[in-house]
């Protein structure tokens, strides 16, 4: 035999009386005595050797040798060690899930970074402290991320921008002396306590790691991919943001190129000229898309080029860049069988409507905008998805008053995503009994829940429409909202945005001018209140509504009975022009004659006021918290798989556009109804040349 077939059999044997230790170890924990006295029997038959099971005292031995590890590489600052034993050896359960173990773990990581300036610094030291502040951005963007909202944290995530945190005075405390010994202290405790020694025997430890608690794991990992999901949403405003920037400055940059080609052949550029370039520099209204918003007809003055690829026109090159791509063939969606889906949405049982639901929204929300997404629409529109046809149906709307929250959750997706089109919302404006039952879930509903937020997400949508304004106002939906944002910073941002936004557009209306009459203090003293809220996004909102209810006289009065004057001048000190000279506006307003009284009646004829904006939110089927169980379908897969139909895909209706919105001066309130999701990439910033002569 070999010598290594030697060394094979030997690791055997081993493992085998390791293996057989640990099965006394657990029988004898268990207390079966007989049986324990026969497999020490047999095992002596058979020539089995079992070790006596590994005492108290070894174990002890280990934990103390690891702390002591962990406590001498604290005292070195060496943070490479530390962290790898503190990874290895404190369980993952109580570093995800125990607040403490998280408190001390961050504090652990201040330690770590500023380790070196606590020590003579020299060059040495200083690209130590340079890979350690790198070392601390890491944790702070992954596993320190969930504590960004954290008061007590929240300082300390500037640590890496600072250039001396030695000076700084949000950092002073921890260069104080006391500062490292209390802080070992704490880690002493710690490990004390979750090091300790157990009793458990290792057959039973090593089953429990083996299928450690899989819901749990379950649920932490969904509760990451929330975070993930609310971070990309954040990400994504902020892209579309920048990328509307650029793409007005190119533009722009553009319309300056010819000005300059202009002025060197001799010709005059008008004020007028210069106006128009500098608004639409500082404006950023664009659309659908950038080439909708940006003249591209407007010749240059034309040079000569030895580049092939150059025609002549200097800002070609640069309006190239932004030039709208070919549109791709993008295929149709199969088609459904709609009545065996309403069937199933009214007699399933609560998991398939959920699921169906979600599939149909999902169909809407990720189809590829342009033909495929209004193929769907109409398919929904035109089967009656949503309502009933027939006297003798049932609505699928009704689903707003299911017993399951899932169900109800999933319904107001669904309609949230119908408002966000314009063809929908000319389709659920039709649908009599919609608006009751959603301002029924609005009051009914717990405070910030998904559903909620979807039902408040739809009536925003809905309130572009002057039907659906009238019909909100009758139904009491301007107290609710003014009572809701009386304690504003317990409301989420989406909450807090689209009810800003629905109650500016109802107060557009003279009804709704009338109705905040009736109580103006109130009214004002919220509003007020949400002029200084940390979310500026609020911000134009809160201002179309001031500027429209100050044409009530009844208000105005309150208003100066409160110093409204001198509470708007407070806020207009920050650095924001734009908001500064809205205010300017509103203090007009505030200040004006009994000339401007209510405006005309006919303000509440019955038009719709609908900019047909189509406004899907890219964070609409945020915080999915329906999960698949085992071969169970969703999706496309479970619409195609269970209810495709004949495949008839009806020609798409031409979708009706309005002409631009009326034009107003960029430096004045919103005095249209506009939805947070399309206003978030038209910023209404002004730029006036108009100068005094």
């Amino acid at each position: 035999m070999s010598s290594g077939e030697i060394k094979e059999m030997g690791d055997i044997l081993a493992n085998e009386a390791d293996l057989l230790g640990m099965i006394k170890e657990y029988l004898k924990y268990g207390e079966f005595e007989e049986t324990v006295h026969h497999f020490e029997k047999e095992c002596k038959n058979k020539g089995k050797v079992v070790p006596k099971p590994r005492g108290n005292s070894l174990r002890d031995s280990k934990t103390l040798i690891i702390q002591k590890d962990l406590l001498s590489s604290f005292d070195d600052g060496d943070f490479k060690v530390f962290f790898e034993l503190w990874t290895e050896f404190v369980p993952l359960e109580v570093r995800d899930c125990d607040p403490h173990a998280q408190k001390l773990e961050f504090y652990l990581h201040v330690h770590f970074t500023i380790f070196p300036l606590k020590i003579h610094l020299g060059r040495h030291d200083r690209a130590d402290f340079e890979v350690r502040i790198t070392h601390f951005k890491n944790y702070l963007e992954t596993r320190g991320a969930a504590l960004s909202q954290t008061t007590e944290f929240l300082p300390y995530y500037a640590l890496p921008f600072v250039p001396n945190p030695m000076v700084h005075p949000s950092f002073r405390d921890l260069f104080q002396d006391s500062w490292i010994p209390e802080m070992k202290q704490e880690l002493e405790k710690f490990l004390t306590v979750t090091l300790k020694v157990s009793n458990t025997p290792r057959l039973l430890s090593l089953y429990k790691d083996g299928g450690r608690n899989t819901k749990d794991t379950i649920q932490q990992l969904q509760l990451q991919l929330a975070e993930a999901e609310k971070r990309t949403s954040s990400y994504m405003r902020r892209f579309n943001k920048m990328q509307a920037d650029h793409h007005n400055l190119i533009g722009v940059t553009a319309e300056l190129v010819d000005s300059l080609e202009a002025t060197v052949s001799g010709k005059m550029i008008s004020p007028e000229y210069l106006q128009s370039v500098c608004v639409r520099l500082f404006s950023s209204q664009l659309r659908q898309s950038a080439a909708q918003s940006i003249d591209f007809t407007r010749p240059g003055t034309g040079y000569y080029s030895m580049s092939p690829y150059d025609d002549g026109y200097a800002s070609s090159l640069l309006r190239a860049s932004i030039a709208p791509q070919r549109p791709k063939e993008v295929p149709l969606l199969p088609s459904l069988d709609y009545d065996k889906l309403k069937r199933d949405l009214l007699g399933g049982s609560d998991r398939l409507k959920a699921l169906l639901l979600q599939a149909l929204c999902w169909r809407l929300t990720r189809s590829l905008q342009g033909e495929q997404r209004d193929t769907v629409l109409q398919a929904y529109i035109s089967n009656h998805l949503l309502d009933h046809h027939s006297t003798r149906q049932k609505s699928v709307l009704l689903l707003m008053r299911s017993k399951n929250e899932m169900v109800r959750q999933y319904m107001a997706r669904l309609i949230n995503a119908f408002a966000s089109l314009a063809e929908g919302r000319v389709y659920l404006s039709q649908v009599p009994s919609l608006l009751r039952l959603l301002i029924e879930s609005l009051r009914t509903e717990e405070k910030d829940s998904v559903s909620r937020e979807n039902v408040l997400g739809a009536l925003q949508k809905l309130s572009l429409r002057r039907s659906q304004q009238s019909a909100m106002i009758e139904d009491g939906l301007i107290d609710w909202l003014v009572d809701e944002l009386q304690d504003s910073d317990c409301l989420s941002d989406y909450t807090l945005e689209y009810a800003v936004a629905l109650l500016m557009n109802l107060c557009l209306r003279t009804r709704g001018k009338r109705k905040c009459a009736e109580n103006p203090k109130h009214v004002l003293k919220v509003l007020t209140d949400l002029l200084g809220h940390e979310n500026h996004e609020i911000r134009p909102y809160v201002n179309g509504t001031l500027y429209s209810i100050l044409c009530i006289h009844a208000v105005r009065e309150e208003a100066k009975e409160m110093s409204m004057e001198e509470i708007l001048r407070c806020y207009s000190k920050e650095e924001n022009p734009e908001l500064n000279r809205q205010i300017e506006f509103i203090i007009k307003q505030l200040n004006s004659g009994e000339a401007t009284e209510e405006g005309p009646e006919s303000d509440d004829e019955e038009e719709d006021d609908d900019d047909e904006e189509d406004a899907i939110e890219t964070d609409l089927d945020k915080e999915e918290v329906l999960q698949l169980q085992p071969r169970e379908l969703s999706g496309e897969t479970l619409l195609t798989t269970e209810y495709l139909g004949i495949m008839t895909n009806m020609a798409t209706r031409v979708k009706r556009r309005s002409a631009a919105p009326l034009g107003r001066s960029v430096d004045e309130p919103l005095q249209r109804p506009v939805t947070p999701s399309s206003h978030r990439n038209t910023h209404i910033i002004g730029c006036s040349l108009t100068t005094s002569r």
